[in-house]
């Protein structure tokens, strides 16, 4: 799969995505829309005739924006999104192109598609440079939920739905880091119960059981999330992308060992021209104007 970005040509194959500098050229994808508008980078997942599911195509192209997001020092921001009425609907079980190995059994191929494709991409997004805000509008199903969690700040429309079918659908369990993030993010509980018995989660329960940040209008989520995501475009994004880093580790096994992880981490920002700066804005009672260095 190859993309084109204003920054450069990006080339994503199954193990490894690489950047080649050519300016000046748009990006252009099969799969979702790409736009760079400042510092802000808008991916709009845009299958909506199959409710943006998840098909080899979309992987890769989800796997290159990624990469082209994180080799470009213009963008401080990310906006994720989806065209039609659903986020993501899951894996795109009624193509054939993730379980096509006639040399595999089914539950080989399963395997192997995550590990050499949606693992790598669902991995990418979470371990972007950037703060990444995602709307979530309609269903979130399954891998469409994984997906969503990979962001830092999820906003989700009041009509939207959160399902996990895989146990009571498929016989499957869910997968792309939901077995890591529901118990940590609702608790051992209420993440059983969702994996065990699929139910819909409203975007207003989701909210309130802290699986996402925050529930909103359906005519807002757009504006809501281009809001955020220009707060943290404006922030100091080195402090921004320490917390991603120190958030998405393992946590420390006990405070002290975790108060050095902060006091490394405080050091290194300590020395930012963003740190300066927003000691003079305090000093002075103004607002700071943070560049992202």
């Amino acid at each position: 799969m190859t993309g084109f970005c204003h920054y450069g040509v990006v080339r994503c194959t199954a193990h490894d995505c690489e950047l080649f500098i050519t300016m000046g050229i748009a990006m252009q994808f099969d799969t979702l829309l790409y736009e760079r508008r400042d510092s802000i980078a808008h991916v709009t997942l845009n299958r909506p005739d199959r409710l943006n599911a998840l098909n080899s195509a979309l992987i890769a192209d989800l796997r290159t924006a990624a990469a082209a997001i994180d080799a470009d020092p213009e963008i401080r921001a990310v906006v994720l999104a989806a065209a039609g009425r659903a986020f993501c609907s899951g894996a795109d079980l009624m193509g054939e192109d993730l379980l096509s190995d006639k040399q595999r059994s089914l539950g080989k191929n399963i395997g192997h598609s995550l590990r050499a494709h949606f693992n790598p991409m669902v991995n990418a997004w979470n371990q972007l440079r950037v703060p990444v805000v995602v709307a979530v509008n309609g269903v979130a199903a399954g891998a469409g939920v994984s997906l969503a969690l990979a962001g830092d700040i999820v906003l989700a429309a009041r009509s939207a739905t959160f399902l996990q079918l895989f146990a009571p659908k498929l016989g499957l369990m869910p997968d792309l880091g939901s077995t890591f993030h529901l118990p940590r993010l609702v608790g051992t509980a209420r993440a059983k119960g969702l994996a065990l018995l699929g139910d819909a989660l409203t975007a207003a329960d989701a909210a309130s059981w802290g699986l996402i940040w925050a529930c909103v209008d359906d005519a807002v989520l757009q504006t809501q999330a281009q809001d955020i995501a220009q707060r943290f475009a404006a922030g100091p994004t080195q402090a921004f992308q320490r917390i991603k880093a120190v958030f998405n580790t393992e946590p420390a096994g006990t405070l002290a060992e975790q108060l050095e992880l902060e006091a490394v981490a405080q050091s290194e920002l300590g020395d930012t021209q963003d740190f300066a700066e927003g000691v003079q804005a305090f000093r002075h009672k103004r607002v700071p104007n943070f560049t992202g260095k």
